[in-house]
């Protein structure tokens, strides 16, 4: 057979082949295609009305039905994050409009969804409210172990909680703080933390009016200028800490043996700016100046200058030099030197 003659119709053959050969595969691609839509035009979207969460955030899988053939694009379109969710006990609205903007955002073709949304949809949290009774409580049971006195001294008289508290849902702990360098007398100004999960959730503010019984030196009698304190004049007395000023006597040893400073009537608490040691020595009086270094011991004598209680430290005129020293009162007859 001559190849040349019969050439024309072999390639008229095979562009009638090729062309079948496209027109079926085109045929085979639409139908893909139409495939493809179909399927996609089957992924709905039914928005709740009144739909509540529990986490922080509104994610479209929990606020609406969505159903579709394809499983990893229903996930994705049920993880889309539409926003923040409302604080507990609150609501926030949403319409059809900002939900086509989240999933465009997120890459849903929306000619494959087929979108229902209410007129109105009002998204929820979900909360566990706890009482201003409940706080008042977890106030009372906390502050025994805050205050630096035992039990039985301590009175709660009255707590005053601002408000409840409205947390979300899970595992909720709370812990009760004071103020630094509070004195837990009186109005004392307290917080309560909720955490949920271990996360800040709240801060409820409270007030607690705490009394603390102790006892209290109380004169007997009214008490002259410079008298010198015994057993008969005072006698202790149960008071609350509150309505007495930081420094008052609490025992007899903190008074008795002491003077008062200027004259105290009857029923008062004393303080310590009441009392005074009594002086041994007054100026003019004639006391022994003892030195002591290295086992060597020098007496002399001395004349007080300025009077002084057991202790302290005052000017002594030495009788035997004339100069002017500073010793410190052992007795009403006797000063050391300090080295």
């Amino acid at each position: 057979m001559n190849p040349v003659k019969h050439y024309p119709r072999i390639v008229h053959s095979l562009r009638s082949l090729l062309g079948f050969t496209f027109c079926f595969l085109t045929f085979f691609l639409i139908q893909g295609s139409l495939y493809h839509l179909s399927a996609a035009g089957t992924y709905t979207i039914r928005v709740f009305e009144r739909p509540e969460l529990k986490g922080d955030r509104i994610r479209l899988g929990e606020i609406a039905e969505i159903k579709g053939e394809d499983p990893a694009l229903l996930k994705k379109i049920r993880d889309i994050v539409i926003g923040k969710s409302p604080l507990p006990g609150k609501s926030r609205r949403i319409d059809s409009d900002y939900i086509r903007i989240r999933l465009k955002q997120n890459g849903i073709d929306l000619s494959q969804i087929k979108l229902q949304v209410p007129i109105k949809v009002e998204v929820s949290r979900s909360f566990i409210e706890i009482s201003k009774e409940k706080i008042e409580k977890i106030i009372l049971d906390s502050v025994y172990g805050l205050v630096p006195w035992e039990k039985d001294q301590v009175r709660i008289k009255k707590i005053c909680v601002s408000n409840s508290a409205l947390l979300p849902e899970g595992n909720i702990t709370y812990k009760v703080v004071a103020p630094r360098n509070t004195d837990f007398l009186g109005n004392v100004p307290l917080s309560v933390l909720f955490k949920v999960n271990r996360r800040l959730e709240k801060k409820i503010w409270a007030t607690v009016n705490i009394e603390v019984l102790t006892e209290m030196v109380v004169t007997k009698r009214h008490l002259r200028r410079y008298h010198v304190i015994t057993e008969d004049d005072i006698h202790l007395k149960k008071m609350d800490l509150s309505k007495v000023k930081s420094n008052a006597m609490t025992t007899y040893e903190e008074v008795l043996g002491k003077r008062t400073k200027r004259a105290i009537n009857t029923g008062k608490v004393l303080r310590t700016d009441h009392i005074e040691l009594p002086p041994l020595v007054k100026r003019g009086d004639v006391v022994s100046i003892i030195a002591e270094t290295d086992g060597l011991r020098v007496t002399t004598l001395g004349e007080v200058r300025k009077k002084g209680c057991r202790g302290e430290r005052i000017k002594v005129l030495n009788l035997d030099s004339k100069k002017c020293i500073y010793a410190r009162v052992l007795d009403s007859n006797t000063v050391r030197v300090d080295f």
